[in-house]
């Protein structure tokens, strides 16, 4: 079964990436981020045509999450329950017997914002919610953008990230408190190369010179770990004109 994530900073833009990387890779399931438009405006048909179902929870202009797959997509779950959010950031799906969780961790802005508060308080609702679906669910993914970098090692120059979001201590020992429930970086059960990111500022040719952040992840629980085959970060659509500044996250379990 092979599972991705991949935030396309608006889908409207970036349909075509889609449906040709779909096509190409054939996922069992692909999980979306930054989809940017109304549940109305949502592809399902021009998905259908390429052979996948689709569930979507949306907004205009900002944030937007979807799960897409060949199989059939049950029991959906929007938004993270009991938590007063009118931010569409979660969407999770059992497929093929497996929980798919599907994030998009806020991005926090700065260190004094208040919005970095609401990444914080977001993160520890996400963790009290995963522990309840874990407990029903033991073939559990977490896939998504966490906005987390979670090491210096994913991170291209980590002094000059210092102060910032994305990279911060609390932020980071967020994304411990998830691995602690027993969840499993499934980028890094394997060997991979010095400088693997999946995020590039568009400015300053940042991804010609690799100045990445790695902060897409897929977290597996303990049930999933063992069927782990291969995990990479597929940097062709990062290449192609008009890109999303992320590139797909992809999983491989046997």
């Amino acid at each position: 079964m092979k599972l991705a994530t991949w935030n396309v900073n608006s889908l409207n833009v970036r349909l075509p990436h889609v449906l040709d990387w779909i096509a190409a890779e054939k996922p069992d399931a692909l999980c979306l981020q930054e989809t940017k438009q109304e549940d109305s405006k949502f592809p399902y048909e021009a998905l259908k045509e390429a052979g996948y179902n689709a569930i979507h929870s949306g907004q205009k202009t900002y944030n937007g999450v979807a799960i897409l797959s060949p199989y059939a997509i049950e029991s959906p779950q929007l938004g993270i329950p009991g938590l007063n959010d009118e931010q569409k950031r979660l969407i999770a799906a059992t497929i093929n017997g497996i929980r798919i969780v599907c994030a998009y961790i806020p991005n926090g802005q700065s260190l004094d914002s208040d919005k970095y508060q609401y990444k914080l308080g977001w993160l520890e609702a996400l963790t009290v919610y995963l522990r309840t679906e874990l407990a029903q669910h033991p073939q559990l993914a977490l896939l998504g953008d966490y906005n987390i970098a979670p090491e210096d090692r994913d991170v291209h120059d980590p002094a000059a990230w210092v102060g910032q979001v994305l990279v911060s201590e609390p932020e980071r020992e967020a994304f411990r408190v998830l691995s602690a429930l027993g969840l499993h970086d499934s980028f890094r059960l394997f060997e991979q190369e010095e400088g693997s990111f999946s995020w590039w500022d568009y400015r300053m040719a940042g991804f010609r010179r690799n100045l990445g952040l790695r902060i897409d992840h897929i977290l597996v629980s303990d049930a999933l770990k063992q069927h782990c085959q291969r995990c990479w970060i597929d940097k062709g659509p990062r290449k192609l004109e008009r890109p999303s500044d992320h590139t797909p996250v992809v999983l491989e379990l046997n």
